[in-house]
């Protein structure tokens, strides 16, 4: 099986898209949530077997401070500061959960990502509470694809890893997967997201993917269609 490429977000139109890429990102899940009726006229234009997979909603992962909540149509209500976000089994988080879940129903989404800020550290609070959350809620009917970012031993993401049945999700032109036989990369820029990834790079990614059993590929860099685009070519 060779790699599965495709981008975060839809960038192109839909219809463009779908001729181009077998699996799409959704980054609106991640902002706000769309509408069950927009998510299932995504659904339901695409061709069989194309591939949703989603960004959990923030509330799950990020504080309520973070810049990101300024995408979010209603403010964030003040009975929600600080009750948001690092895995908090709090109403407000449970209740995103539980809409995270619903549209990666109605996508019929192979996967949900939770990306954490590099604010998320490997503190005993932070790991405990990642814990505690995923054992008390319920999980998506695919995989799920955890991005810590910042700086994590690798034993302790081993641990989790293997414990909470999570794959690790990297950049890798900064380090590796802990769970190379389910590899799911997410390219951010090398030196920012405006980074045109260079010809070399491509090749050292398309000799990481060799030989592992269907690995992921997501583009996440501003130019990201065009290197996407040249990285199919390369394999």
């Amino acid at each position: 099986m060779g790699a599965v490429i495709g981008l975060c977000g839809w960038t192109v139109s839909q219809a463009s898209y779908v001729g181009r890429f077998p699996v799409v990102e959704v980054q609106h899940t991640f902002y706000e949530p769309p509408s069950d009726a927009v998510l299932t006229r995504w659904r339901t234009q695409v061709p069989a077997g194309f591939e949703f997979t989603i960004k959990a909603w923030q509330v799950v992962t990020h504080e309520s401070n973070s810049p990101t909540y300024r995408r979010l149509k209603q403010p964030l209500p003040d009975s929600a500061r600080g009750q948001v976000g690092a895995f908090r089994t709090t109403p407000p988080v449970l209740a995103g959960w539980q809409r995270t879940l619903e549209c990666a129903r109605i996508l019929h989404a192979t996967a949900v990502l939770l990306q954490c800020p590099r604010s998320f550290r490997p503190t005993a609070d932070n790991v405990g509470r990642l814990r505690s959350f995923l054992a008390q809620v319920e999980r998506p009917a695919g995989r799920l694809l955890w991005e810590p970012r910042g700086d994590w031993p690798t034993q302790l993401l081993t641990e989790l890893c293997a414990e909470l049945d999570l794959v690790h999700v990297v950049d890798p032109m900064q380090t590796e997967t802990v769970t190379p036989e389910q590899t799911y990369y997410r390219l951010h820029g090398t030196t920012g997201s405006r980074h045109v990834h260079t010809d070399d790079e491509l090749r050292r990614l398309r000799d990481m993917v060799d030989g592992r059993p269907s690995p992921y590929v997501m583009f996440n860099n501003l130019p990201r269609v065009g290197d996407a685009e040249r990285f199919k070519a390369l394999l």
